[in-house]
């Protein structure tokens, strides 16, 4: 079999690009059998090149607007939804990927789709009330420590509007007399966290995913979807 070789990209309309890439590559070297190739995508040709991606954050509704002005919009939802590659959203980039979003601006937004949730975008309330929080995440595996969460105007996932069991929450969090809120699903090939990984300097999430890129792109390529690692993940909430 010859080597493996992957390019992973990160759309790059708003958000922490740069920051994501890094951690991007220093998560690789977790996988020495692997080539990786990491690609900032602004049109729909750089996006053809990808086997796997990954939406920042930033302002959900403007990264909607500037990708279908660039023709991105329905290549991304071809590339989430029809060929099943490999996806990670991280705060706007999660609203992007749901099928629902609640309190969108006047009009509404267009969204790529993939996870079965409705989400509630800004929660937490305006950039003033940006917090960190530690994170128990168990699929990071047995013996990991908190994960430091960076919410920025972040959402949640509000409802899983999926009835078929296919959506696992991986994450929640839960402020000071406030209900527990969930922050990081998977369906498929499909993932998504409220917080901000790419902000703290902390490899694990990136390792993690990269991990399951590896595993569904090792097997025989497209549509075998994201794989919960070997950590206590495996036994995360279903609905």
């Amino acid at each position: 079999m010859p080597p493996l070789t992957i390019t992973v990209g990160v759309l790059a309309l708003q958000g922490g690009v740069v920051e994501h890439i890094a951690l991007l590559n220093r998560a690789s070297a977790n996988y020495p059998s692997v080539t990786f190739h990491f690609l900032e995508v602004r049109t729909p040709e750089q996006l053809s090149l990808c086997d796997a991606l990954i939406i920042p954050g930033g302002e959900s509704t403007t990264m909607a607007i500037v990708a279908r002005r660039l023709g991105l919009l329905e290549p991304l939802r071809e590339f989430v939804k029809i060929n099943n590659k490999p996806v990670w959203g991280t705060c706007a980039g999660l609203v992007m990927l749901a099928e629902e979003a609640s309190a969108t601006k006047q009009g509404g937004q267009e969204l790529i789709g993939g996870l079965d949730v409705r989400v509630l975008r800004n929660k937490f309330g305006t950039q003033v009330q940006s917090f960190v929080a530690d994170l128990n995440l168990d699929f990071l595996g047995e013996g990991e420590g908190p994960f430091r969460g960076v919410f920025i105007r972040a959402p949640v996932v509000e409802e899983v509007i999926d009835g078929d069991g296919r959506v696992k929450v991986l994450g929640t969090v839960k402020k000071p007399g406030e209900e527990e809120d969930i922050v990081a699903v998977r369906q498929g090939n499909v993932f998504g966290t409220s917080f901000h990984p790419e902000l703290t300097g902390d490899v694990r999430v990136h390792a993690w995913w990269l991990g399951n890129v590896v595993e569904a792109l090792g097997q025989g390529g497209e549509g075998k979807g994201l794989v919960v690692g070997k950590g206590k993940g495996d036994a995360g909430k279903v609905y």
